[in-house]
């Protein structure tokens, strides 16, 4: 997996700059990134300050460990079915 360059935080304050007025073309050209990722990172971080950010990643760690518990609770409700379904 390609490591990420920024990092949430940064991203964040990065949005804050723009909000406060200054110009995409500006600050992509400034940062090395393309309006494309920025853009991106609007949408998906904008409006957000670290403490709302880092309870979107809390979220997202929780969502992931419960996914992760129902497949394993799947795998073994599949595994019970397929040994009571046997004909002995």
């Amino acid at each position: 997996m390609k490591k990420k360059r920024f990092t949430e935080e940064q991203i964040v304050l990065i949005l804050k700059e723009y909000e406060g007025g200054r110009e995409i073309k500006d600050l992509c050209r400034e940062l090395g990134v393309t309006s494309t990722t920025f853009y991106n990172w609007r949408k998906k971080y904008s409006g957000m300050d670290y403490s709302q950010l880092k309870r979107l990643k809390e979220l997202e760690a929780e969502n992931r460990k419960l996914k992760q518990m129902y497949a394993d609770a799947a795998l073994d409700n599949m595994a019970l079915k397929d040994v009571i379904s046997k004909k002995w």
